[in-house]
């Protein structure tokens, strides 16, 4: 009989990790295969592959498989747009250039600040007369003469990517689409965007910005999601195929082609909700997560097992205003590479060498010391990877350590250390981001590592911001993986009610809902849910008079309820106490203050199947691994695992130099069990150096959970 099994892939920048759901059973079977920049896709194929021969399956026992991609996203924060055109209204030509005329981090910026390229350059801007006003009403008509010669212009010159944003098209969007049509005819090569259905709310920067790259990414999105379709096919033919959003859903990969944007933190997003599914189960309600990887380490935050979520994102220099997960990105992955700079001071990141040539160990090339190479010069990380698939050349890590160490007037030991240290801040610094830049006290929260090189800085990092303490899933480098499994189908819809509390329009209010609500249910259908599987979510953006940022606020009764005065004056209630929590000042008590809704939102569920996370078997007695006494109990399996204990030496800190250190195998952990620090437990993806002054203790569900001996560090 043909089994169940539903595959999830992560493609990273150096590897690609693979999670495989047997439904009948239960069983998740895991692995990693290297990346291949060159063409993605290889890598994707070879993982399901090596999975299913792991399994002793086939492609016909694949009832679906999820990918998390970082196409979009790689395509943006290299800055490689093709030439790209814009449409807009006549007058506004100079929309992007206008922006929002702020400089980054204040005015003290202001004298070195340089603006970065526009994404279409000022030449490729055509307009189109016809004018619709706030509230859908049709000013002036639509031009299509100037239409057709705008379209004529972009097919004569070979633009054959446009974006399409007119004034108010998020009330009334008929001229988009009449725009639409018009490049369909006269330039039918073209890709088009059209910002009413990329992004049905208001300021038109933002809308033209998002529509723009939206069309920008559409292109390789779609050749990219052709191509592993294609190839899929050849192993499970007609398997259903999903890519991961931004969001937290999933979405089918034919939908995805036309909305290739809701992709754009595809891979970050699936870790952000695998480590909140695990965190949650082990009974931690505040982690922060962070997910290190060969090129970067991606943080986020979980509250109540749920990422947080932002429309006020950025991708590379671009701003985007689709909803997605709350993610920070720093340049300090496993790759990054470390070098002098001209004022002579050491530098981490946000370079990296990727997979190809990779760092100085790999012996594929690689001209620069890395991250990686100086945790293998300080015995952090064992001389190879993957269990030993891929060996390690510890000898070209040393000596690269050494020639930078030699440029800097140090000792090489201190320099690897200095790297790590680096890193290590770069990191917290991005998790303050996200943190306590948002409100949130550090010290209540325990840090979820995973990703390859996630949990390398671990202990570090609680020393640096006095966090709570450390979760390290079983797996981790599968985490973002393992994630893809947990995933419902997702859409979002927005609507722009400009409109102040007092004199709301009750009816129009519930009118809008109800509409987005029919959407949702549209494209929940065409995903296969029956509606008695649909869940709604209804949110909405408030702001007090005069403030130029929202606040969302989750509407009363989830995604029903009739939409009365008790249910307005709740959803005003709730954005009195989050404004509060966020800003500090109660605007409540000030009967001056008016609040005012501006964006209406909806979004569809399509709930799935979770896999359940099993207990560990617990030994007799709870041992210390790493201590290698003799256990009370007699039992001889926790014997078997003790002798499979070795040592090596290790560095932790600069003067205290390199000790022998134990090194533990995590698959030979049971529940229960605590070692202290120092000590390295090595599994198959990931390793997690205990430093001295940390316990560490294995939980029923087999995270690994770290914390201080005492308290207080590097605040």
């Amino acid at each position: 009989m043909a089994r169940r099994i539903r595959i999830g892939i992560d493609t990273g920048g150096t590897f690609t990790d693979v999670v495989a759901l047997d439904e009948d059973t239960g069983d998740l079977v895991t692995t990693k295969t290297p990346s291949t920049p060159a063409n993605p896709a290889d890598g994707f194929i070879t993982g399901v592959e090596k999975v299913l021969a792991l399994m002793a399956a086939t492609g016909a026992d694949v009832t679906s498989v999820s990918h998390g991609t970082t196409v979009a996203t790689n395509k943006l924060l290299e800055g490689k747009v093709e030439r790209l055109g814009f449409v807009t209204t006549e007058g506004y030509e100079f929309l992007l250039e206008i922006a929002r005329q702020a400089v980054p981090d204040g005015y003290g910026n202001s004298y070195f600040w340089v603006k970065p390229p526009r994404i279409v350059p000022a030449d490729h801007v055509r307009t189109v007369g016809g004018r619709m006003d706030f509230e859908g009403n049709e000013i002036r008509p639509f031009d299509e003469a100037a239409a057709v010669a705008a379209a004529h212009w972009f097919r004569d010159r070979g633009i054959t990517t446009i974006g399409v944003c007119f004034l108010h098209s998020y009330a009334d969007d008929r001229h988009e689409v009449a725009m639409r049509e018009v490049l369909r005819r006269e330039h039918p090569e073209a890709v088009v965007s059209i910002s009413s259905e990329v992004l049905r709310e208001y300021r038109e920067y933002e809308r033209a910005m998002t529509t723009l790259v939206d069309a920008a990414v559409k292109p390789s999105v779609s050749r990219y999601v052709a191509n592993i379709h294609d190839r899929l096919d050849t192993i499970a033919p007609g398997v259903p195929f999903s890519i991961m959003k931004s969001n937290g859903g999933v979405l089918s990969a034919d939908e995805v082609v036309h909305q290739p944007i809701t992709t754009v933190l595809s891979g970050p997003a699936a870790g952000a909700l695998g480590a909140g599914l695990v965190a949650a189960r082990a009974g931690f309600a505040k982690v922060l997560t962070c997910d290190g990887g060969g090129t970067s380490t991606d943080v986020s935050v979980v509250l109540d097992g749920e990422p947080t979520l932002t429309t006020e994102g950025t991708i590379g220099a671009y701003p985007s205003k689709i909803p997605m997960i709350d993610v920070v990105t720093v340049g300090a992955g496993g790759g990054s590479i470390a070098w002098v700079s001209p004022e002579g001071t050491l530098k981490v990141g946000p370079q990296s060498a990727g997979a190809d040539p990779g760092p100085l160990c790999y012996a594929k090339g690689g001209t620069d010391p890395t991250i990686t190479d100086a945790h293998v010069v300080l015995g952090r990380i064992p001389p190879h990877l993957l269990g030993g698939e891929i060996p390690l050349d510890v000898e070209a890590a040393r000596a690269g350590v050494e020639a930078l160490a030699e440029r800097l007037g140090l000792d090489p030991v201190r320099c690897a250390t200095g790297i790590l240290e680096i890193s290590a801040w770069n990191q917290a610094n991005a998790l303050r981001q996200v943190s306590v830049k948002r409100g949130l006290d550090v010290r209540d929260f325990m840090l979820a590592t995973f990703g390859g090189s996630g949990s390398l800085l671990a202990c570090r990092l609680v020393d640096i911001l006095d966090l709570a303490g450390v979760v390290v899933p079983r797996d981790p480098g599968n985490v973002s993986a393992f994630g893809l499994l947990t995933v419902d189908v997702k859409n979002d819809y927005v609507q722009t009610m400009v409109a102040r509390h007092a004199s709301l329009d009750l009816a129009a209010v519930q009118k809008t809902f109800d509409e987005l609500t029919d959407r949702a249910a549209a494209a929940l259908d065409a995903e296969g849910f029956p509606r008695d599987r649909h869940r709604y979510v209804r949110t909405v953006d408030l702001r007090y008079f005069g403030q130029a940022f929202e606040v969302r606020v989750p509407a009363r009764d989830g995604g029903s309820g009739p939409v009365d005065a008790a249910y307005a004056d709740a959803v005003a209630e709730a954005f009195h106490a989050e404004h509060r929590a966020l800003y500090g000042y109660d605007f409540a008590s000030d009967p001056t203050q008016q609040v005012e809704w501006v964006n209406l939102r909806v979004t569809g569920i399509g709930a799935i199947a979770r896999p359940e996370l099993r207990d560990l078997p617990s030994p007799p007695e709870a041992h210390s691994p790493a201590a290698g006494t003799a256990s009370a109990s007699p039992d001889p399996a926790s014997s078997s695992r003790r002798s499979k204990t070795s040592s090596r030496l290790v560095c932790f800190d600069a003067d205290e130099g390199y000790v022998e250190t134990p090194v533990l195998w995590r698959p030979d952990l049971l529940a229960g069990e605590t070692f202290a620090g120092p000590a390295v437990v090595e599994e198959f993806g990931s390793t997690v150096p205990v430093h001295p002054g940390f316990t560490a203790r294995v939980d029923r569900i087999g995270n690994l959970v770290l914390t201080r001996t005492s308290r207080g560090g590097d605040r």
